[in-house]
């Protein structure tokens, strides 16, 4: 019974190291390293062009049915966070994204900036660099049950429930002046 159990284990274990990880790759950021002014807020002090990154993924999990985008800034004095970007409801068929762009089909729902579409880094003057974790969502959906209205606590909640993985690319901003 020992020597099945060990072989069971190894097979898991062999075949969990050979399956290909979701990833979430961009031509326009960079993990860990500071954006452009390329991706800077051109409002609320900021003057920056405003324009969403280039995104590509691979090696979605089997079942996925539609990808969804996030953008959300850990580290806005808030309390609570800030969301930059939501994007439901991308056919499974979609692996990129173009900067600038959003797929045909997919809906872009209200960031705190008080409404939808993208939102850059625009942290405080002086304040330290900030993350923005950048986070394509596998779903088991089609479609979520929001509309352009949804805050991005509702989206949350809704990505959280359909699920299946996600991947994330971290990257850095700061202004100083």
């Amino acid at each position: 019974m020992k020597l099945v159990s060990s072989a069971l284990f190894m097979a898991f274990s062999l075949h969990t190291a050979f399956a290909a990880e979701f990833q979430l790759t961009s031509q326009d950021i960079q993990a860990n390293t500071p954006m452009t002014q390329k991706q800077e807020f051109n409002s609320f002090g900021c003057s920056g062009a405003n324009i969403s990154p280039q995104l590509s993924w691979k090696n979605a999990p089997a079942g996925t049915k539609s990808f969804a985008i996030t953008v959300f800034d850990p580290d806005a004095p808030t309390g609570s966070g800030w969301w930059h970007w939501n994007v439901v409801n991308i056919p499974a068929k979609v692996q990129s994204i173009a900067s600038g762009a959003v797929p045909a089909g997919a809906l872009e729902t209200r960031t705190d900036f008080g409404q939808s579409g993208y939102g850059g880094a625009c942290p405080p003057v002086g304040d330290k660099a900030h993350r923005y974790i950048y986070t394509v969502w596998a779903l088991d959906t089609e479609k979520l049950p929001v509309d352009a209205n949804a805050s991005g606590a509702l989206v949350g909640f809704m990505l959280n429930q359909h699920q299946l993985a996600k991947a994330q690319l971290t990257a850095t901003y700061q202004r100083s002046k």
